[in-house]
């Protein structure tokens, strides 16, 4: 059914603006569609694989609905108004919108309609005879023949290349089993490396179902992160200076170090993101340089280093370290003593290192001493999912381990045992057009007839929508909530996502570190302007306003002041301000009298005057990219401009937005509960994980790749732009059996481009 009644009035999908059909979505939820032939409740279905159209909610469909709504009949005058005709008002010499109805929309753009999805091929020919007949190794244990070969290779330099899905972990164990119990390896000698402490337990629970392993020989190993062992090292030779009690544990106890050295900079402690300096400074730390030798590419930069000196100032003088000097600690300490570094030496005979495409230089200059005698490093990894270079992880080390050990030899695991043909395929494809990596191509161990596919959404929130919709369909056709995961670039992409799911009552986990996207900096600071303009005198609001102005928090004592002696408001107040420039109390005055302006117009209005006429946007320049080049400010207003289009008072948006925000906090504690649930993840945080059905965001330029990337490029830097294609690799092979692949046609409010990375295969399709 292609039409419906909405406040009285007749609706036809087939001229309706594309961009309205989340908003007739939401109108359907709250039970403000009807139908015109029997008067019942309407829905809008919006999924993947079919075209919306209206269904009733009660009744199946009868052909006489169906038949009356769709006759050619004249039709009352339609509901949407397809020209900006906002009223206008004149104020302080500005021309600005008195109100827009959230059906005012722009010229609807006859490219933009619903298309169906297409699938990434054209995929090479499944043949069964890739598939490797498996070796019983004596240990009780089936392998491949790659992998019997990487298990049974006799001591020296060995490089595992495991692709994704190709059994890294059983070969790590079963070589370490190997080690013990063919060859006799003593336990206490053989140090095992992971990458988390998960899985160095994990390790150690597979080593104790190998036949002949003792638990006594388990326990005799050394394993353990990179950070868990250099410490154990460093610890145990300088007990006082690494005491466990001087550990700098949490963030906010950096943050209270270098926020001494903002003061010195007299920087606004509200404005700068110290999240992102301290990332910064471990990235500088890891990858050894010192303070001094820092090179800034910018004036942010040049802070960032001076808090850097400031806080290793600091550190060495009150006795503290943190967890990267645990690492840094280590490799100095070798370094300044070449008895102790050759005592260490001897003792270990084999090093076995998980995921070492993800190695750091301070990682990997420690490695490389302590193996300096005996040669036998085994390292297992994969270059293709090299994407921590924010860490300062270098698949460099990878590509050119011949160099260190020139008597290498290398196994490639190019089976993958757990996605499909299809998604194999089709990673391999996208893969193979990175020029920094070693050659190989996967193999699918099963195929399902099924490829990966695009799907194309118009915007962020019909996206959210339509995959919601999707998983429902699977669930009602038996699958578990824990079969299936939704990956994003970053948490800003989950906003969306999050808002659907609430609203279906299925089961997710979030990630407990993800704040809500309406608390994030420039977000909240937008919002403050909206809250004043319902209640002038939310203190809380003023304060991140103050903020936004430029003006030091102390004004709200002045403030207050005024608001009393001249019995005013707190927004009134602000254009009573002395002790301020005069550029400023011109400023004021003008913006005052606009905040009792902003509830009367729509939310997306009222957001574009914050932005152009009350000075945000000039806080958002002047604020930078918040020392981050992956979530910058100005996207986040994008972003919440997004969601003011839903919404026709400011009241509602904000109603919305303390809603969402407690709905955040409630499902990090409901979340803890759920057995089977749906996993909202970045990418980042999938890798090593894998889902029968993925659900992969936002696969348009500007996001995958994202705009830091293409700005890398613009400036002759290719690095950024591989691991982004890694990235797009590493979410790919989460799956198992079902990928999904959206590409809005719309991001931000503006035409997006399907990803340089899956174009070529859509259009070869």
């Amino acid at each position: 059914m292609q039409k419906a009644l909405l406040d009285g009035k007749m609706l036809d999908l087939n001229i309706y603006p594309r961009e309205q059909f989340q908003y007739l979505y939401e109108a359907g939820i709250h039970n403000k569609l009807t139908c015109g032939c029997c008067g019942e409740k309407l829905k809008l279905y919006l999924g993947i694989h079919k075209q919306p159209y209206f269904y009733h909610l009660l009744t199946s469909d009868s052909s006489t609905c169906n038949n009356y709504m769709e006759d050619d009949v004249e039709q009352p005058e339609r509901v949407i108004n397809t020209k900006m005709e906002d009223q206008t008002i004149e104020l302080n010499g500005f021309t600005l919108p008195k109100s827009r109805s959230i059906q005012s929309v722009i010229e609807k753009d006859p490219k933009i309609g619903w298309k169906s999805p297409k699938e990434l091929g054209p995929l090479s020919p499944f043949s069964e005879n890739t598939v490797p007949t498996e070796e019983q190794y004596s240990m009780s244990i089936s392998l491949d023949f790659n992998q019997f070969d990487a298990v049974t290779t006799p001591s020296g330099p060995l490089l595992i290349l495991a692709g994704a899905g190709s059994g890294k972990t059983r070969v790590l164990t079963s070589r370490t089993a190997f080690l013990l119990r063919e060859q006799g390896v003593d336990p206490k000698t053989i140090m095992l490396v992971t990458f988390t402490a998960k899985a160095a337990k994990e390790m150690k629970d597979r080593l104790s179902k190998f036949t002949g392993i003792s638990q006594q020989q388990i326990q005799s190993l050394i394993t353990g992160t990179f950070h868990s062992i250099f410490y154990k090292i460093v610890s145990f030779h300088q007990p006082t200076k690494w005491n466990s009690h001087n550990l700098l544990k949490w963030d906010y106890q950096k943050e209270q170090i270098i926020k001494e050295a903002a003061r010195e900079l007299e920087l606004d402690e509200k404005q700068f993101a110290f999240d992102q300096a301290l990332q910064l400074i471990g990235l500088w730390k890891n990858t050894l340089l010192i303070p001094n030798i820092v090179k800034p590419k910018d004036q942010w930069e040049e802070r960032v280093q001076y808090m850097y000196k400031h806080y290793e100032k600091r550190k060495n003088e009150r006795g503290l370290f943190d967890f990267d000097d645990m690492l840094v600690g280590c490799y100095q300490l070798f370094l300044d003593d070449p008895e102790l570094l050759k005592k260490y030496q001897d003792r270990f005979s084999h090093f076995l290192i998980d995921e070492y495409q993800d190695i750091n230089k301070v990682q990997y200059e420690t490695i490389k001493l302590l193996t300096g005698s005996s040669k036998n490093l085994c390292v297992v990894g994969d270059d293709d999912q090299a994407i921590y270079a924010f860490r300062g992880s270098d698949p460099t080390f990878m590509l050119k381990f011949e160099q260190d050990f020139p008597d290498v030899k290398v196994v490639t695991l190019s089976q993958n045992y757990r996605s499909s043909h299809g998604i194999v395929d089709s990673a391999n494809k996208v893969i193979a057009n990175n020029k920094e990596r070693r050659i190989k191509k996967m193999l699918a161990s099963f195929t399902n007839g099924q490829a990966p596919f695009c799907f194309f959404p118009y915007d962020e929130e019909e996206e959210a929508t339509v995959v919601v919709t999707d998983i429902k369909e699977k669930i009602q056709q038996g699958a578990s909530p824990s079969d299936f995961a939704i990956l994003f670039r970053t948490h800003t992409a989950s906003r969306a996502i999050f808002e659907r799911l609430t609203q279906s009552n299925l089961p997710f986990h979030i990630e407990q570190d993800s704040e809500s996207f309406y608390q994030r900096r420039m977000v909240r600071g937008a919002l403050a302007y909206l809250q004043l303009s319902i209640d002038s005198n939310d203190t809380q609001a003023m304060t991140h306003v103050i903020t936004t102005l430029f003006l030091k928090q102390k004004i709200m004592n002045d403030l207050k002041a005024i608001s009393i002696l001249e019995d005013c408001t707190l927004t009134d107040a602000l254009g009573s301000i002395k002790d301020i420039h005069p550029f400023q109390q011109k400023k004021l005055k003008k913006i005052v009298p606009l905040f009792s302006l902003l509830k009367t117009m729509n939310p997306l209005s009222a957001i574009e005057m914050i932005e152009k006429e009350m000075g945000f946007g000039d806080f958002i320049k002047k604020s930078g990219n918040e020392g981050n080049s992956i979530e910058k400010g100005s996207d986040d207003l994008r972003d919440l401009k997004v969601v003011a289009r839903k919404f026709k008072h400011v009241h509602e948006l904000l109603e919305h937005v303390n809603h969402m925000t407690a709905m955040n906090k409630e499902m990090k504690q409901l979340s803890k509960q759920f057995r089977e649930a749906i996993q909202l993840s970045t990418i980042h945080r999938s890798k090593g994980l894998e889902y029968k059905h993925v659900y992969l965001l936002g696969a348009v330029e500007g996001c995958l790749p994202h705009d830091f990337a293409l700005d890398s490029l613009r400036n002759g830097d290719k690095a950024p732009i591989e691991e982004e294609r890694r990235l797009l690799y590493v979410a790919m092979t989460r799956a198992e059996q079902s990928l999904s692949i959206s590409v809005p046609n719309m991001r931000r409010n503006k035409t997006a481009k399907p990803s340089r990375f899956i174009k070529d295969l859509i259009k070869k399709y």
